[in-house]
């Protein structure tokens, strides 16, 4: 899926959860940029076979067994995007973190409190 679309599908989410505010597009235009090379990552590692497991030859010649480095791709961009996910207050964690932040009243001083105690 394309970023545009991506973004689009992120902010609709927020706004379902409750959580959207403009000041958030920056962030969501990060985490869809994310999205669209986790997309083409994981393309990339079907075209390919979609083995777990290559033989990478080094330098020495020697033969070993590794993890597709596409594979690694993928897991790590989406590694990314769930801390995204987590910012953006769309997994449960980051809502309630999120909905308890904004539950909390705003802590006064004690010179805004005793300004208004002389008004």
């Amino acid at each position: 899926m394309k970023q545009d679309e991506w973004k689009k599908r992120i902010k609709v989410s927020c706004e379902s959860a409750g959580t959207y505010r403009a000041f958030f597009d920056d962030t969501i235009e990060t985490l869809a940029g994310i999205l669209e090379r986790r997309d083409l990552a994981l393309e990339t590692f079907e075209k390919t076979g979609g083995n777990v497991i290559v033989k990478h030859t080094n330098k020495g010649g020697s033969t070993n067994l590794e993890q597709n480095p596409a594979l690694r791709l993928v897991n790590d961009l989406n590694r990314d995007a769930l801390a995204y996910w987590k910012e953006l207050g769309l997994t449960p964690a980051g809502l309630k973190r999120i909905n308890e932040e904004g539950m909390k009243k705003p802590k006064r001083s004690a010179l805004a409190e005793a300004m208004k105690a002389l008004a």
